[in-house]
């Protein structure tokens, strides 16, 4: 069975010519296997949560919402970022999913766990599945700049799948989070999908 592995080229040199508010830019000089040296920037990222929240109709809890960098507003899984270090990122997921759409489930599971865009960006994404969705007790959690704008609807996976294949959705987390629950669905079941807390080395994290 194929598996990714660790593995660290040594680095003669580091700097990190931009910080910004939750990311920033490093430049490192990297041996290469034959000895040269090679310069590559990359954006250093807290790491991320994001959350396929799936009702008993089979419908997927999506929410669209505008991302300047690409000039569009796309349709969206719940998602966010890892406010602190060593976070539990089921407890990250959980506040996303309250925050963004006021829900709350009450069964969750790894879905699956990606690096956005390893070749720019040591981002890492945890997306789970969440079962037993239900509305939030309280007040609406205040949303602010983007996320006051955002757009929330409950979409057929089937709908979902279809629209990703056809190039219509975009968002790395909703295509392959509703992908990956297809294959999960088809395949071997939501009963083998990992449990929510289990070990995730790219972001290790305390209970």
């Amino acid at each position: 069975m194929l598996k990714d592995t660790p593995e660290e080229w040594r680095v003669t040199a580091t700097a990190t010519p931009f910080t910004g508010k939750k990311t920033s830019v490093r430049t490192d000089e990297v041996v290469m296997p034959d000895g040269t040296t090679s310069t590559r920037d990359y954006q250093v990222h807290p790491g991320s949560v994001a959350v396929l929240a799936l009702d008993d109709e089979d419908r997927v809890l999506v929410l669209r919402q505008y991302r300047h960098p690409v000039r569009h507003k796309l349709w969206e899984i719940p998602a966010g970022l890892l406010d602190i270090p060593g976070e539990n990122p089921l407890h990250a997921a959980q506040r996303e999913l309250y925050e963004e759409a006021h829900v709350k489930a009450d069964d969750w599971r790894v879905l699956t766990d990606v690096y956005t865009t390893p070749g720019g960006c040591d981002e890492a994404v945890r997306i789970f599945l969440a079962r037993g969705v239900a509305e939030a007790e309280g007040e609406r959690f205040e949303v602010a700049e983007e996320e006051a704008d955002m757009e929330l609807a409950r979409v057929p996976l089937a709908d979902l799948v279809r629209g990703a294949l056809v190039g219509d959705l975009h968002n790395n987390c909703l295509v392959v989070g509703v992908l990956a629950l297809h294959a999960a669905l088809t395949g071997e079941g939501l009963d083998a999908l990992r449990p929510a807390e289990s070990p995730w080395p790219a972001r290790p994290f305390t209970a």
